[in-house]
């Protein structure tokens, strides 16, 4: 299998450079429009695909990212590799604006969404104890490094509705859970990643403390703004090292991300509805 590699650009990442024979592309999936066209191209002779989360101009909060949408498009364009750009609040003294940190685990705190593109007339269960794959995860790891950021490894990542930022209570709470950062994108989407088969790596970029530190008060977003500026360029730097680590060609994923669907199907095919399998094509047309 050809390595793509699939980019989901957060808050302040909205295009990706020297890309070959870059376009923009529409992609209709049946789960309704993603967050915007996707740029597809070559980088380093890899194929690569970059959507916007929030789409150009950051149109859409996070709880109306059509987040479905989005991981359907990916896959149907043929990605094997999704890494998640965001912007995050600290919750540890060790983790300071400026900072990029590998997400290993979740907190799921999100109410308004849709987590899943199975249901009713096609059941399925995916394994998620580890959501995030240690392979895709090392790359990144490593490209960020090489790119001059400071680089924590495994983190736990409290993904909360939004778009309000969180209380001083629920931040104290956060940290009592012993979680070390807190943002507003990062669920489904790694569920959805999952149910995709899809490898999928979080890549957070610090932002602020969120509201717990007493040195720093509430959020500012003229401060989040201004770091999420200074970060872009090294998520970039980040992104353009990505190609010569993992590749032109593709192993299977040594940690099973790619086979998520093995197992996890569980209505009976004589009872499957054949209008949710239909738009389960791109997703699920491994198994299906």
């Amino acid at each position: 299998m050809d390595t793509m590699i699939g980019i989901i650009g957060g808050s302040g990442l909205y295009q990706i450079d020297g890309l070959e024979g870059a376009s923009w592309v529409q992609v209709k999936t049946p789960w309704g429009r993603p967050s915007d066209d996707v740029l597809v191209g070559r980088l380093h002779g890899v194929a690569m695909a970059f959507l916007p989360r929030h789409g150009r101009g950051h149109v859409h909060s996070p709880s109306a990212v059509n987040y479905r949408a989005n991981i359907d498009a990916l896959k149907r364009l043929g990605c094997t590799d999704l890494v998640a750009l965001s912007a995050v609040g600290s919750l540890r003294e060790d983790f300071v604006p400026g900072d990029f940190v590998v997400v290993d685990q979740y907190i799921d705190r999100t109410f308004a969404r849709e987590k899943s593109f199975f249901g009713s007339g096609c059941v399925a269960h995916v394994g998620f104890a580890h959501p995030t794959c240690p392979r895709l995860s090392g790359h990144v790891a490593a490209a960020a490094r090489a790119a001059g950021a400071k680089v924590h490894n495994a983190a736990t990542y409290v993904a909360m509705e939004g778009p309000q930022f969180s209380t001083l209570a629920e931040s104290r709470l956060y940290r009592q859970w012993e979680a070390d950062l807190i943002g507003m994108t990062g669920m489904p989407e790694a569920k959805l990643a999952r149910e995709a088969e899809l490898c999928y790596a979080s890549l957070a970029m610090v932002t602020d403390f969120d509201c717990w530190h007493p040195s720093h008060g509430a959020v500012d977003v003229a401060q989040v703004v201004a770091t999420m500026g200074r970060n872009a360029k090294v998520a970039r730097e980040t992104v353009a090292r990505l190609p010569a680590l993992l590749g032109t060609s593709r192993a299977p994923c040594p940690h099973g991300c790619d086979r998520a669907l093995d197992h996890a199907i569980m209505t009976a095919p004589a009872q499957r509805d054949p209008e949710l399998l239909a738009k389960l094509d791109a997703v699920a047309g491994r198994v299906l």
